[in-house]
């Protein structure tokens, strides 16, 4: 669910960012951007369950596979702080990598501007603001 609100407003960073660039094929530029992030966030989902069974079958035997029938993913690693820890990063690894890797693509390839922390998250502030307004009735 956060992945795909992230997803959404990548879309429209991109359909921002692609109108005020003045770039040809604006829509085109948002369906990239979304697409994009879906696929960055599927494949770096599925490599945090990789790296996860990884790790819960190298310990192998009965403990692994519980013979009543009660969740193994539960059991022991996700309990206490650590367990809070680690089960943020499975989740929010994949949009935080995915959001970086497209604000490089929006920089370099829609905005074509220099390289920096703020040129790479320009225009995020005005998006949050057009939201804002957008919520408040004419009078």
């Amino acid at each position: 669910m956060i992945s795909g609100i992230v997803m959404i407003f990548i879309a429209l960073w991109f359909y921002q960012s692609a109108v005020k660039a003045k770039v040809s094929n604006v829509l085109m530029w948002v369906a990239i951007g979304a697409v994009g992030f879906f696929v960055l966030n599927m494949v770096l989902v599925n490599l945090n369950i990789y790296i996860l069974e990884s790790f819960r079958a190298s310990e192998g035997g009965a403990n692994y596979e519980s013979l009543q029938g009660a969740d193994r993913k539960n059991e022991g690693d996700f309990l206490g702080f650590i367990g809070v820890l680690k089960s943020l990063y499975l989740e929010m690894s994949p949009s935080i990598v995915g959001f970086l890797a497209l604000a490089v693509v929006r920089l370099k390839l829609i905005t074509k501007e220099n390289f920096s922390v703020t040129n790479l998250f320009s225009g995020l502030k005005e998006m949050f603001q057009n939201i804002k307004k957008s919520f408040k009735t004419p009078q």
